[in-house]
């Protein structure tokens, strides 16, 4: 097993996480999805497609006392997270299964839905290793995300989703009826670069208006430069300290 998988250090060392070498590998996504939910002590969490739990996991070491479950389609995805949860003394249950097919024990109301739905395009080439392609390429629309969530959610619960900036108009036209109150943060590479990614936030019967926020920019400078860190200070401040992004959110 050591030689299938690595363990990765996630916020400066407060979480280590193993991981498949050659398969789908958590990465900034992750942490920028658990930076954005607003959960709080208490309160319960689902995260649809879980991986190996880096998302759930960096939620928690953020906000103490949470309930949180995983729903995972892969089973060795599944029991690394059940691992790492174990290893990095979380209580994180994870459930194998299909978002469009709940478990049984799933099916009951949360205060908060996490996702990372996978992002490749359904008819580009495939990966020669199954468990990443199965975790990145974009089986499912968007919008059967967007409807197992909001089946999940208690009422006045929020969904946060990261997701590929064209996968936008989709996930708004999929909201209605039972979310609103959205609110979309882009997510820039670059000062001037476009937004390939954004977080969405949407609450269960909200009625808030809709809101376009201004870019969070992660890198500092206008090109790479060299093999050195070049994240700006917000973005060090959220990806290696675990600072949350209520400040972008209002």
């Amino acid at each position: 097993m050591t030689d299938e998988v690595t363990h990765d250090a996630f916020l400066c060392g407060k979480l280590h996480l193993w991981q498949p070498k050659a398969g789908y590998r958590a990465a900034t996504d992750a942490v920028l999805l658990a930076a954005a939910c607003p959960a709080s002590a208490g309160q319960s969490v689902l995260d649809l497609g879980c991986g190996v739990g880096a998302a759930s996991l960096c939620l928690a070491s953020r906000v103490a006392g949470l309930v949180q479950t995983g729903l995972e389609l892969q089973e060795d995805y599944a029991a690394l997270a059940r691992r790492n949860a174990a290893e990095n003394g979380v209580a994180l249950k994870v459930v194998t299964g299909d978002l469009t097919d709940m478990p049984a024990a799933l099916r009951v109301g949360f205060d908060h839905v996490i996702a990372n739905p996978p992002w490749y395009a359904r008819a580009g080439s495939p990966s020669p290793i199954a468990g990443r392609d199965t975790a990145l390429r974009a089986e499912l629309p968007l919008a059967d995300w967007v409807a197992a969530a909001s089946k999940r959610l208690n009422p006045g619960g929020w969904l946060t989703m990261i997701f590929g900036t064209d996968g936008l108009p989709e996930v708004l036209s999929s909201l209605a009826p039972r979310l609103g109150s959205a609110v979309v943060l882009p997510l820039a590479a670059r000062d001037g670069r476009p937004a390939l990614r954004v977080i969405l936030r949407a609450r269960k019967g909200g009625r808030g208006a809709f809101r376009l926020l201004a870019p969070l920019v992660t890198h500092q400078g206008a090109v790479h430069d060299g093999d050195r860190e070049s994240y700006t200070p917000r973005a060090n401040a959220i990806l290696r300290q675990g600072a949350d992004l209520s400040a972008e959110f209002g």
